[in-house]
């Protein structure tokens, strides 16, 4: 195999979270170079597999692996395992828990997003690992973390976005809790799993010692909430304000005559920029407006005002002018298509395609690191359930007869 300038090239990472937390942590990983195996049920595999519509049909496909779901693949599945392996091991089995052992001995990182608990259960808690593997870098994710009065409570992204404040500060003023469209706390935990696990694996660089890293969804979604937590700890209200900003002004969305605008020129060279721009100087006289301060405490007559300057002429008008040709912060507010394929978008090769086993070209969303010294990026379709059971095993050791062992026993598909 060539050599590789990958910042995790060499790194093994065993797999045995589902959904978007462990899943979304673990491909970052695999876009830094990592190996991750995915250790899935048989059968079955992680449930966002089976998570839509939509799915894609599957085309004639006899190679190793399955589709999972009688519908076909899921895009969803697809953008959470991007440049994985997966293996489907029934952890129920004492022949399926043994060769889970096997790959754990040579691993560096173990990821798992069980209720807590159920890792110790299955047999695969952070004792049990380092029994095998003293050096391995383990990272648990819960919901709400493994101690406290909600640990044994099961959760989703829904769930941590209400018990977090997320959907109290956001929607309308005066409207419902709103979530954000996003899996966001998913996302978040996940970036914090796998700034965990690399700080670890660091760690681990300088001392030789392994580590183990646990965290709940609900602990790492609060440290962003940042300018509402402040407000709240100086005893201020916190609330929905649409696309407003509890601290910055004009910072929000505006209505033009086809779309919005965003616009966020909140210091004082930037407001009277915008007011020269938009053909209303003596806006940055005014004192309702003189300063950031006194725009947030006049925030309905300022958006009021612009309000009306805005409507006048279409988003891609006002694009041009203000930020184009004046370099102002204003900016298009897109639908999730327009977002994709936007010239921006083309000219970094956010999106990609690559070749998918069962499905042909499929498209792949990429990550934004980009290093002068090192490579980064996706090298591999996401994988079908059980694609490389046989090869993962045959690299472990595992002989023929083995593996017929193993699928004698149910601890491995018999396909």
């Amino acid at each position: 195999m060539a050599e590789s300038s990958r910042i995790l090239d060499g790194i093994t990472v065993v797999d045995l979270s589902t959904f978007v937390t462990g899943g979304f942590a673990t491909a970052m990983l695999a876009n830094q170079g990592a190996e991750v195996i995915k250790v899935e049920r048989p059968g079955a595999g992680d449930d966002s597999r089976h998570s839509g519509p939509p799915f894609v049909p599957a085309e004639d496909y006899d190679g190793p692996g399955t589709v999972a779901d009688a519908n076909g693949e899921s895009p969803y599945f697809w953008t959470v395992n991007y440049g994985k392996q997966s293996v489907e091991f029934d952890l129920k089995t004492a022949e399926g828990l043994a060769a889970l052992y096997d790959l754990i001995e040579v691993a560096d990182v173990f990821v798992e997003n069980f209720r807590p608990g159920t890792a110790e259960r299955l047999g695969v808690g952070y004792d049990d690992v380092r029994e095998v593997n003293e050096d391995v870098v383990y990272c648990s994710i819960s919901a709400f973390g493994e101690t406290g009065p909600w640990s044994d409570r099961p959760g989703y992204d829904l769930l941590v976005q209400g018990t977090s404040g997320i959907m109290s500060v956001t929607g309308t003023e005066g409207g419902d809790p709103v979530k954000v469209g996003l899996p966001q706390t998913d996302l978040v935990t996940a970036m914090w799993a796998a700034f965990g696990v690399v700080g670890a694996l660091f760690r681990r660089e300088l001392t030789g010692e392994g580590d183990r890293v646990e965290l709940g969804m609900h602990d790492a979604a609060l440290p962003w909430l940042t300018k509402q937590a402040a407000k709240a700890f100086v005893g201020e209200e916190t609330r929905r304000m649409g696309t407003k900003d509890p601290v910055l002004a004009p910072y929000q969305a505006y209505p033009t005559a086809d779309g919005y605008l965003n616009v966020g020129c909140a210091n004082q060279k930037l407001w009277r920029g915008l007011c020269e721009g938009v053909g209303r100087p003596e806006l940055a006289d005014d004192p309702r407006f003189a300063t950031n301060a006194d725009r947030v405490e006049h925030m309905e007559e300022l958006e009021a005002e612009l309000s009306a300057v805005f409507r006048r002429r279409t988003t891609d008008e006002w694009v041009e002018r203000l930020a184009d040709e004046a370099g102002l912060p204003v900016g298009p507010v897109y639908d999730v298509d327009e977002a994709l394929t936007n010239e921006q978008t083309e000219a970094r090769g956010v999106v990609t395609t690559m070749d998918h086993p069962a499905v042909g070209e499929i498209d792949v969303l990429e990550h934004p690191l980009n290093f002068e010294r090192a490579e980064s990026g996706f090298e591999g379709a996401p994988p079908l359930l059980g694609e490389d059971t046989e090869a993962v095993l045959r690299r472990l050791g595992y002989g023929v007869d083995d593996i017929e062992t193993l699928r004698e026993s149910g601890a491995i598909p018999d396909r």
